[in-house]
């Protein structure tokens, strides 16, 4: 659907180019675009391949498992219908822990995986649970604490201070996860008192 989406825009746009006149222009945003987008992705590749090299090592280390023990009590408040040895419970701690270093990359295919056990735990069913919806408002509030990729993007553009970026993502974070959990409780809590006053 999505892949129909971009076709029919794509479509509209050089069509409206053509009625207009300005296909010179398109034509030249297309290529300095093409330009731009291969020198970010050189400038993200090399943050991404040292976080990613960190994250390799607070693994044989064992960081990741001792941040994993650390968070479990949350994450399981979080989702009460996951068990704690659930191979859900790794992946969704797995995807939290490298959103939290801003490796989105890394991140997506523990979601990915995360989605598809918790799907597994809901009977395989048509419909989302409580801990799937529970799991996408958290990935869509932007939990950050070290916005790699955004540093790295300002660091490509030249900015004078490149880390600048981090106050402002933690309160960002802390509040956009908040409102993201209350939101996500408030509608669970309400459903219930629906559903047990019938």
């Amino acid at each position: 659907m999505v892949n129909i989406i971009w076709v029919v825009m794509f479509i509209i746009g050089i069509v409206f180019a053509m009625i207009n006149g300005t296909m010179g222009a398109v034509n030249e945003a297309i290529f300095k675009g093409a330009k731009e987008a291969v020198t970010i992705c050189i400038g993200l590749i090399s943050i991404l391949v040292f976080w990613l090299g960190l994250m390799n090592i607070a693994q044989q280390a064992g960081i990741l498992r001792g941040l994993s023990r650390l968070f479990q009590p949350f994450v399981t408040r979080l989702f009460p219908e996951v068990p704690k040895d659930h191979p859900a419970m790794g992946y969704i701690l797995s995807n939290m822990i490298s959103n939290l270093f801003g490796l989105g990359n890394a991140a997506t295919p523990m979601g990915i995986k995360a989605m598809e056990q918790l799907k597994v735990l809901n009977g395989n069913k048509d419909y989302a649970s409580r801990s799937m919806i529970t799991f996408l408002a958290i990935n869509t509030s932007s939990l950050t604490l070290i916005p790699t990729t955004v540093i790295a993007i300002r660091m490509n553009y030249g900015s004078v201070s490149p880390t600048d970026i981090v106050g402002p993502t933690l309160v960002a974070t802390f509040f956009s996860t908040t409102a993201a959990i209350l939101i996500d409780r408030y509608f669970f809590y309400r459903r219930n008192r629906r559903e047990g006053k019938r």
